[in-house]
């Protein structure tokens, strides 16, 4: 270690900072270590390195408040901003007031604890865990005086922290923060301090420093792991001698915690022995679980070895179960290190980041550079997979070529064979194939090439054919386990034999191979299965099974051993009961990693103050004189855009679309906006709003509310009354709505004859920009701009409970298309200008074509009712649409049906850096626009403060900001607002799938819908040779797709089934008669009931099938007829 290293508690950035100037004069002098190495050559070198020492550095340092101005370092407490600045404990006697000034449930006894680094890489939640003085085992309350669990105070070495700051940086900086907590020491009435975290500088202490070792295979680490070890002595020895001298009646004890066997071994030898001193050492060395298993033989009521991370697959070594020698080896072990180093500069293995697919964590993808190219390389199979976990960076070893994926229909083979997959592959695709219904998808999961630019095919010889590389991974460089997932625990089901026939759940079957009781009597292994299906089930170590049962938890992974068939990990905290709304949202904001925390002060900080005035500013355009309106769906509150249209004295018009100026508010590079480049983009959930910016700006400053004057970004184009844009024009201005309208409202302006508006200058507007989107919209779809469709529903709730009412269909009027053509317009017109200013810095949208291959099945479907579907380009794909709606005519759903099923055939559009693809690239292919953006809603999506910001820089009105200068930079920011836009989508829609659940199950309260029996749509026919029968439908009504099973019938020994691939159709005959009694094909038209299946913690949306007759379950018909007559004896009644 240099003498370049900072002090323990000198931190850039996220550190804590230690000011000379208040600390007393130093004593200094230097340590010098000489090191010899032997080169590859053979040669020996010396190596010296010095190491400042001081003698002033007394027993660590905290963060405490201050009143002196231009402090280091602030922090939030109370609501406010503080200055921090650093105290020394410069006497045993300070420390001893510090340490027993903290709240404890400990007695007489004072506990300080000093941990080495593995204590702060894997025990975060265990040192986080605060618990109240009186607490009867419940962590949640408020307003209680709480304190740290395990210890009064903590003792953090600089070793400790600068090795978890090389290791990992999330850990690191959860441990300044917990540093910085401790600075809210006192509770503002005189009470205890809370929380106390003390920082040793080691490093450079004088009294803390280390013999070199004699050992000359010694390594950095023992040397380390040996002055940690020096600084628990001392801290054990200053206060047994501060008691000793003292006659003080209490007992001190110093704790060592650490999780190595060695390092606890030599604390006990290096120890001199003292028979004054209690159990003869002055510190005790533990690992976390021996002492929190000690604490809570001291108070029951501390549930807190749930939170200790595992790292063995069997018990504790004093009640192991299992030999080592006859356990299962479930894979191959990794590579070590300097291998690993070796093989990744020779090429023989690649680095990346493994991606699991969002359905299922046993096929999965690494992203590797060849040369200049990015290559995604397919990992399928447990054996490949190698324990690694989403977001793991892994070297990865590719196969033979021979082994490569060919074509789609070779992968799709690959997947039906199926050989030599372990019981837990076998699971996760049981798993798969759960009848759950659910909210159907609007478009196709983006591709890579569509998300980052990266290739999924390489040529492979001189006649360029493609083949999709795979490959192994060969060794783990960086986990991902500081990530926190949320599912529930599956346990043994304590019910009577099943019948032969009931197959179990693939849950019950992993929970029956893994759940075991310890040896020790207090713990048990339980499996825990994630949300997210990208992560495999996890093996939790818990005292409070029957506790978590049916509740939604969250777990984090700690390890992951050869010899285990699953990650280890351990529990973290409870978030409700399975089910409910409140838990389940919390759980799918969770899953999606939407961020929904309140705004820090620092961001609360930049806002205008409350008494701010919307004034004309020099340098805007003054447009309050202008009939402004807004036309939004009913109860909006984030009002992004405005519109006017006015007739000139040439005879033209003058139309314009005014967006909220949110720039003028969020200065670049400041704490707002840097939490709204986090954001990204507002969430949408049935019943809450998570906003990108704070609800000062959201609902009030920036919202273009009526007969209020705001700012806006306003873009003017004179048109002729044909629509030919004869000019255009951008400003900052001040405008003034006159009127914040509804859909309903606008429509019911463009419906009022002409007669009638002639005084009415609302009404004139409004029919002046119908009049032009009708021409825009006719000039769009010539240029082969797409007509799709969206299954989407709104749900009607409940104004007290908020719980789903009923279900309806989005209503669509003409002035939904009016607002839709001018925000299209405006953005277009945008993209245009900052291109021409900024070629390769403007922040666009593209939207690609889509492959054939993902069009094929909705081809050949289309052909069973004579419909042709040609997608050559956009405009042959609009008019092959056209010419089926007009086929389709009789049925006007089914139009409706291929035009959603056609959005799914497409990758969604994703946003980024127009220096990053070719021009050709840029393309919008749904809008059949060569160059498009985002301009049009910059209170709710970052990328349209990008693009102001670049408009502003190409009028002249500002200047660009820097980082929107850099490539690199509006790369990650285009990655982060494609991430965040998809989190956010994917959130709505499992938000719209929850209240669907709670609805067709009753409500939470009796109040929601229940079963229903409603019409659908075939989509899908399986007719695989030894498949289960069944079909997937669409349930129109509410918007809701799921697979309908016919499981009754035997679907491989049944000859009176028919299967028919080419006309994509079931059909069942009478088996004397031979008479067809029934069949099902894509496209027609069946009757459903949908109703929920509930069974311990788990509940299910379950479509069954009620006509034809024929071809339902026999004990579905019998219920629905029971049901009937009870309606029927109701009625009567």
């Amino acid at each position: 270690m240099s003498d370049q290293e900072n002090d323990a508690a000198m931190m850039d950035e996220d550190q804590i900072i230690m000011d000379d100037e208040n600390q007393p004069s130093s004593s200094l002098h230097t340590l010098p270590t000489r090191r010899f190495y032997l080169t590859r050559r053979g040669k020996i070198l010396q190596s010296t390195t010095e190491r400042y020492l001081r003698d002033d550095l007394g027993y660590g340092t905290m963060l405490v408040p201050s009143t002196v101005t231009g402090g280091k370092s602030t922090e939030t407490i109370a609501g406010k901003i503080v200055n921090l600045v650093p105290w020394t404990i410069e006497s045993v006697s300070s420390l001893w007031n510090v340490v027993t000034s903290t709240a404890s449930s400990y007695g007489n006894k004072v506990r300080l604890a000093v941990i080495d680094t593995n204590v702060l890489l894997h025990h975060m939640d265990v040192l986080e865990y605060l618990r109240a003085s009186d607490d009867d085992g419940n962590n949640d309350k408020d307003g209680e005086n709480k304190h740290i669990a395990i210890a009064n105070a903590i003792v953090i070495p600089q070793t400790s922290l600068e090795e978890c700051r090389h290791r990992s940086l999330v850990m690191y900086r959860r441990a300044t923060d917990l540093i910085r907590s401790s600075s809210s020491g006192e509770d503002g009435s005189g009470g205890k301090r809370k929380i106390c975290f003390i920082v040793f500088a080691d490093v450079h202490h004088s009294d803390t420093q280390i013999k070199a070792l004699d050992n000359n295979d010694a390594i950095i680490n023992d040397e380390n792991d040996a002055r940690l070890r020096k600084v628990a002595w001392f801290y054990g020895n200053a206060l047994y001698n501060h008691l000793h001298d003292r006659s003080m009646d209490q007992d001190a004890e110093v704790v060592f915690l650490s999780d190595d066997v060695q390092s606890r071994k030599l604390a006990l030898l290096e120890q001199p022995s003292d028979d004054n001193v209690a159990d003869g050492v002055y510190y005790k060395a533990r690992s976390m679980r021996q002492h929190v298993a000690l604490l809570q033989k001291e108070d029951p009521t501390l549930h807190l070895l749930d939170m200790v991370a595992q790292f063995n697959s069997a018990p504790d070594s004093t009640n192991r179960s299992v030999d080592n020698a006859s356990k299962e080896i479930y894979y191959s072990p990794h590579i070590d290190s300097s291998d690993l180093s070796y093989g990744l500069k020779s090429n023989r293995y690649y680095q990346g980041t493994y991606r699991s697919n969002r359905d299922s964590h046993t096929e999965g993808y690494v992203t590797i550079r060849r040369g200049e190219d990015r290559v995604a390389v397919v990992v399928k199979g447990s054996d490949d997979i190698n324990r690694a976990v989403d977001g793991d960076v892994v070297a990865i070893e590719l196969h033979s070529i021979d082994r490569w994926l060919g074509s789609a229909e070779e992968e799709q083979s690959d997947k039906q064979k199926g050989a030599g997959k372990k019981e837990s592959d076998q699971a996760g695709e049981s798993a798969k194939e759960s009848p759950e219904a659910g909210i159907a998808a609007d478009t196709a999961e983006p591709t890579l090439k569509d998300i980052d630019n990266i290739a999924e095919e390489v040529a492979v010889d001189e006649e360029g054919q493609l083949r999709r590389p795979t490959g192994k991974v060969a060794g783990i460089i960086r986990r991902n386990f500081h990530k926190n997932y949320c599912g529930s625990i599956c346990t043994i089901e304590k019910v009577e034999k099943k019948e032969d026939n009931d197959t179990p759940h693939p849950h019950d079957v992993i929970a029956e191979k893994h759940e075991r009781e310890h040896a020790d009597g207090v713990t048990s292994t339980v499996v825990f299965f994630p949300i997210d299906n990208r992560i495999p089930p996890i093996l939790l170590r818990t005292t409070q099974r029957d506790r978590l049962v049916g509740m939604r938890i969250l777990v984090s992974i700690d390890s992951w051993p050869a010899d285990s068939e699953y990650p280890l990990g351990h529990y973290v905290k409870t978030l409700g009961v399975t089910g409910t709304k409140d838990t389940e949202t919390q759980v799918l904001l969770q899953e999606f990693r939407i961020p929904c925390e309140p705004f820090p002060a620092k961001v609360l900080a930049c806002l205008p103050p409350a008494d701010y005035k919307i004034e004309l500013e020099p340098g805007r355009l003054d447009m309050r004189h202008l009939p402004v309106l807004s036309i939004d769906p009913p109860g909006c509150k984030d009002i992004d855009d405005a519109l006017h249209c006015i007739e000139l004295p040439n005879g033209n018009w003058q139309c314009g679309v005014h967006i909220a100026d949110v720039t003028h508010y969020v200065e670049a590079g400041s704490a707002i906006d840097l939490e709204a480049a986090n954001r990204s983009t507002s969430t949408y959930l049935v019943n809450k709003r998570l906003d990108m910016l704070p609800s000062l700006l959201t609902t009030d400053l920036c919202s273009l509310k009526g007969n209020v004057d705001r700012f806006a970004f306003s873009v003017l184009w004179e048109v002729t009354p044909e629509a030919e844009v004869v000019d255009v024009e951008f400003h900052k201005s001040i405008i003034h709505s006159i009127a914040a309208l509804t859909y309903q409202q606008a429509q019911s302006l463009i419906d009022k004859p002409d007669k009638d508006c002639r005084d009415d200058i609302q009404a004139g507007a409004v029919k002046r920009l119908a009049v032009l989107a009708r021409k825009f919209r006719e000039r769009r779809i010539r240029a082969g701009a797409l007509t799709l469709a969206s299954p989407e529903v709104k749900f009607v709730l409940d104004s007290e409970s908020l719980n789903p009412t009923d279900v309806q269909a989005y209503t669509l009027y003409e002035a939904n298309a009016l607002v839709e053509e001018f925000m299209l317009l405006a953005n277009v017109t945008v993209s245009k200008k900052i291109l021409r200013h900024y070629p390769t810095l403007s922040v666009l949208r593209r939207h690609p074509a889509p492959n054939r291959s993902m069009f094929d099945g909705l081809i050949q479907k289309a052909r069973t009712k004579g419909v042709s579907i040609c997608i050559d380009d956009s405009k042959k794909l609009a008019d092959s649409l056209d010419e089926a709606g007009k086929k389709l005519s009789d049925n006007p759903y089914l139009d409706k049906l291929i035009r959603i099923l056609s959005t799914r055939c497409m990758s969604p559009a994703q946003y980024f850096c127009s220096g990053e693809y070719q021009a050709k690239d840029w393309h919008h292919y749904g809008l059949a626009a060569p160059v498009y953006t985002h301009f049009t809603s910059p209170i709710r999506r970052y990328a349209d403060v990008c693009v102001h910001r670049l408009l502003a820089a190409a009028i002249g009105v500002a200047p660009l900001p820097v980082f929107l200068s850099s490539k690199s930079h509006l790369h990650d920011l285009a990655a982060n607002m494609n991430r965040r836009h998809r989190a956010a989508q994917l959130a709505g829609r499992a938000s719209v799938q929850l209240h669907t659940l709670i609805f067709f199950a009753g409500g939470e309260e009796g109040e929601g819908g229940g079963a229903k029996e409603e019409d659908a749509y075939v989509l899908d026919v399986e007719t695989s040779p030894n498949s289960e029968p069944s079909f997937t439908v669409m349930v129109p009504r509410y918007g809701i797709e799921g697979r309908v099973r016919l499981s009754h019938i035997a679907a491989k020994d049944d000859e009176n089934l028919i299967r028919d691939p080419e006309r994509h159709r079931l059909a069942y005959k009478d088996a004397k008669s031979g008479k067809m009694k029934a069949s099902v094909a894509v496209f027609d038209k069946v009757r459903v009931k949908i109703w929920v299946r509930s069974s311990r913690d788990r509940k299910e949306l379950i479509v069954d099938l009620l006509e034809p007759r024929a071809l339902a379950d026999p004990t579905v018909l019998e219920e629905k007829e029971r049901t009937t007559k009870k309606k029927k004896l109701k009625t009567k009644k």
